[in-house]
């Protein structure tokens, strides 16, 4: 651990508290008892000391280890990336093709985006990841990916080891009410035995081991896949929108990311673009999407309040095992209260909530129950008033 440490750049110890959350609590969690237990059984299944087979698969078992904690660390702790304070584009003029930060009082710059929970605008958002309790981003990209390639590899090998560990020590001790004939294996022939005696308790540790390794193997294999992916979302204004930091082959795509030293190309502000696009081709149709959003949002009213937990118990029970997987906010209601509606689920919905002049400048969205509200259905007069609303905003 002291090696890995000593490779990442720490801005301040401030930065250690990203591991009290717990997203890297389980995360560690998992690749320690993942990584001891297949040390422990590759010892009882293929003794490292006495075979060159053993050595290579025990030195294999900890590079994956030390590749798959450095490259999480350093997806963690090296961060994403922040787009400066008081950040404009060099042309003033450029500024109408970009969104306007209130909390970070500067200009969004392409392919940056604001998370709520770093508090801050980050340069090439991808997302904000619970696992590593940080935004994946123009920093951090490289070592994100790389550690969801590796981790599911790490974790087959290590769910291999947990299989031919349990099948050969179950098949050479176990008696099954006959004669048995011992396979010729180098865990039997080694002297002393073992000093970890393959008991009920071995047993059901690597058994409990494999199902967190091929657990992990399917869900960060996935999320590898689709991070692997270009992931183009954009809503259809009826134009035809080409993504303009495409390059036009994985290659190309493929070093804006990887790169021999580690550091990204670029300074993660500007961008190259495909040619025959704008330079701000995508912050262009991202004003689009929001003027997009403003048109279909539906306006809502509280019927009922809600105290803004994530899983109300009061709500229902389909409303309670429903929840929206995820680390956005729930927003308190009380009856009464207006809601912009711009998503939602089959028992939840997303919006903002409408607030009155006095809290002008403040913004207040989340998720709530679709029990407590009801659509508004409001004549001339409160289409006016709610206008007005809107303006206060």
């Amino acid at each position: 651990m002291g090696v890995l440490c000593s490779v990442i750049k720490f801005e301040n110890l401030q930065e250690l508290r990203r591991l009290c959350h717990w997203g890297p609590i389980i995360a560690l969690g998992v690749i320690a008892i993942c990584s001891t237990m297949a040390m422990i059984d590759s010892i009882l299944w293929y003794w490292p000391l006495h075979t060159t087979g053993g050595s290579v698969n025990f030195i294999m078992l900890i590079n994956w280890t030390v590749m798959i904690l450095y490259n999480y660390f350093n997806a963690m702790f090296i961060g994403p990336g922040y787009v400066p304070f008081d950040w404009k584009p060099e042309k003033s003029q450029d500024s109408m093709y970009l969104q306007y930060c209130k909390v970070c009082e500067a200009y969004k710059a392409p392919r940056s985006h604001h998370c709520r929970k770093c508090n801050r605008c980050v340069m090439k958002m991808d997302h904000h990841c619970p696992w590593i309790n940080n935004c994946c981003g123009y920093q951090n990209h490289a070592s994100f990916i790389l550690f969801l390639l590796l981790a599911p590899l790490g974790c087959i090998h290590a769910a291999f080891i947990f299989v031919m560990t349990m099948y050969t020590q179950l098949y050479n001790r176990i008696s099954f009410g006959w004669s048995t004939v011992k396979i010729d294996m180098s865990a039997a022939r080694r002297d002393p035995l073992p000093v970890v005696p393959f008991g009920l308790s071995a047993f059901a540790a690597s058994l409990f081991a494999l199902g967190l390794a091929l657990g992990t193997t399917v869900a960060v294999g996935m999320l590898f896949f689709i991070q692997a992916k270009d992931r183009i979302q954009y809503y259809q204004t009826g134009e035809v929108f080409i993504f303009p930091y495409d390059m036009g082959s994985r290659w190309k795509n493929f070093k804006q990311v990887f790169t021999w030293s580690g550091v990204p190309e670029g300074d993660g502000l500007e961008w190259p673009i495909k040619e025959g696009c704008h330079q701000y081709s995508l912050t262009i149709e991202q004003l689009k999407q929001k003027a997009d959003k403003r048109v279909r949002s539906v306006q809502y009213r509280a019927m009922e309040d809600y105290s803004g937990a994530c899983c109300p118990l009061n709500k229902g029970i389909k409303t309670f095992f429903t929840t929206p997987c995820t680390e956005e906010p729930r927003i308190e209601l009380r009856k009464g209260d207006l809601i912009l509606v711009t998503r939602g689920l089959k028992h939840w919905m997303y919006g903002d909530k409408i607030l009155n002049s006095a809290a002008e400048g403040a913004r207040v969205r989340g998720w709530f129950p679709r029990k407590c509200v009801e659509k508004c259905l409001y004549d001339v007069e409160t289409d006016q008033e709610f206008e007005g609303e809107k303006k206060n905003r």
